[in-house]
């Protein structure tokens, strides 16, 4: 829906809650056949959805088909066919033999109406997972793209409108950013949101009154690891896919990488080849595209600037953009992101303070650290107010994996990086100013439902609990013996309780 403001947004929450009750009604298996159809028009039209992609948001075809598209589809085939379980309740084991007369289950409920609010930088990925297991677990879902992509945002809206969802039941809205938050806060009943560290802690602000539950899914500076017995080929491959596809645009990508000393130069000469290689255009064989607004693309290069200023050095960087270059602009299109190119840059003679140690850079940069030991790459890895993703490059798997246990990050990946965000079954969200709750996976799928338990009294004819009234000196001895009971030193101490634990357990049956 284009062209509403803030106040249609109450009409439309209102409209979606009176759907939402119907459709949470149906059996899992209907509303799981209806996301089928979803499924059958995005596998019919992936040229057309990555086409979108790309001329919208400027992201090379390959990134949007890999990065975006492909997920898409692994995703909502993992939700349709594990929905059902992470919808299903469970018992409870009991914690302590004095109260097995009390027998626990959760049970998982919808929240009812979920805003989604998706960014600019993975239009399509982020936001479609989230409808899909928002729309699964029986919720209505309101749904902002970023201003950027609303052309992806309006295709996702066709692709579930081929579903045949209850009418309101999902609703795609174009409103300003600065607009939408506010708005959506004052009636859904949870919010989900992508996007900058600043942007979130607003939008905690705002929900603070409601006490409305956001899952945030913000900003990273991340680190990866490149330990001294590391595949150098791949690390270098790896890192700069991860650093430099999407030009960089990526929460989860590289951006500091901390190097043992033995392999420094090596590593830094393999990696500063392969920045250097990589060729920018917007065509297939392209290895850079672009920046998706000037005004990210002038950010970069002021914080790249800066670090200079302090005394960085470049190590490589790729070469400048040439419009009249093959691959330029795709079988010979225009290219409207002509002026959006920067250069992919390796920086190294990096300190504190500079910009890319302290800063999430949101574009084509990455620094080359050396570090003496793992001690020494930890600290360094863990020093920083984000915790998003992580990697560990090592041929050494045990000591890699240890090594990963200890990174302050929501998202460790060994021998790679960044692509768990396309696994539909690994969770995805960080620590600290990288937010707050997952999408994702089971804990994902989780965050889309409530939790309640129940719990039942299994022993037949019971009158009262025993530390019910009325109290007496009697009930406090009693239940006395049961705290000696249980927290008795030796066998001796807890058998000299047990009197004392029968005869209150008797209470139960009394009038």
């Amino acid at each position: 829906m284009s062209n509403i403001t803030a106040l249609d947004i109450g009409d439309i929450i209102r409209n979606a809650r009176a759907a939402q009750v119907l459709w949470a009604a149906l059996p899992y298996g209907e509303r799981a056949g209806k996301l089928r159809k979803a499924r059958r028009r995005l596998c019919t039209h992936i040229d057309e959805i990555v086409e979108t992609i790309h001329r919208e948001n400027g992201k090379l075809r390959i990134d949007a088909l890999a990065a975006e598209v492909l997920p898409a589809i692994m995703g909502i085939d993992y939700y349709i066919r594990r929905g059902r379980s992470f919808l299903k309740g469970r018992r409870l084991a009991g914690a302590s033999p004095l109260m097995f007369n009390k027998r626990c289950r959760l049970e998982y409920r919808s929240w009812g109406v979920v805003g989604i609010i998706s960014p600019w930088n993975y239009p399509f990925a982020i936001p479609f997972s989230e409808i899909v297991m928002a729309l699964l677990a029986g919720n209505a879902v309101i749904f902002k793209a970023a201003g950027a992509s609303t052309a992806v945002g309006r295709m996702l809206a066709e692709l579930f409108a081929a579903a045949e969802l209850p009418a309101g039941l999902f609703t795609q809205v174009e409103l300003p950013g600065a607009q939408a938050g506010p708005a959506f806060i004052t009636g859904v009943d949870k919010l989900f949101f992508t996007g900058s560290t600043a942007v979130g802690r607003e939008l905690m602000a705002l929900a603070a009154p409601r006490l409305l539950p956001l899952v945030l899914e913000l900003g990273g500076a991340d680190a990866a690891i490149v330990r001294a017995d590391a595949d150098l080929d791949r690390a270098a491959a790896g890192i700069l896919w991860a650093g430099y596809s999407n030009a960089g645009q990526s929460c989860g990508g590289v951006q500091r990488i901390l190097v043992h000393r033995a392999v420094y130069t090596a590593f830094l000469e393999k990696l500063g080849a392969l920045v250097s290689a990589l060729r920018p255009g917007w065509g297939e064989d392209a290895g850079l595209g672009p920046m998706t607004s000037l005004e990210q693309k002038e950010r970069t290069e002021a914080q790249v600037a800066r670090c200079l200023a302090l005394g960085a050095r470049v190590a490589a960087q790729s070469p400048d953009y040439d419009a009249g270059g093959a691959g330029a602009g795709g079988s010979g299109a225009l290219n409207p992101f002509a002026d959006r190119f920067t250069r992919a840059v390796l920086l190294c003679d990096v300190k504190p303070g500079m910009p890319v140690l302290e800063e999430e850079i949101f574009g084509p940069v990455t620094a080359v650290i050396p570090v003496e030991d793992d001690e020494e790459a930890l600290r360094l890895a863990n020093d920083s107010p984000y915790g998003l993703t992580a990697s560990v490059w090592s041929t050494d798997r045990r000591a890699a994996s240890r090594l990963a246990s200890r990174l302050n990050a929501g998202a460790v990946m060994l021998n790679d990086h960044l692509m768990s965000h396309g696994l539909a079954e690994s969770p995805w969200g960080g620590f600290g100013d990288s937010g707050l709750g997952k999408t994702h996976g089971e804990p994902g799928f989780r965050e889309m439902l409530n939790v309640k338990v129940i719990v039942d009294d299994i022993l037949p004819g019971v009158k009262r609990n025993l530390w019910w009234q009325p109290y007496s000196e009697g009930v406090y001895r009693g239940i006395r013996s049961i705290a000696a009971f249980l927290a008795g030193p030796g066998l001796g101490s807890r058998l000299k309780a047990m009197p004392g634990v029968l005869k209150i357990f008797f209470r139960y049956w009394q009038r």
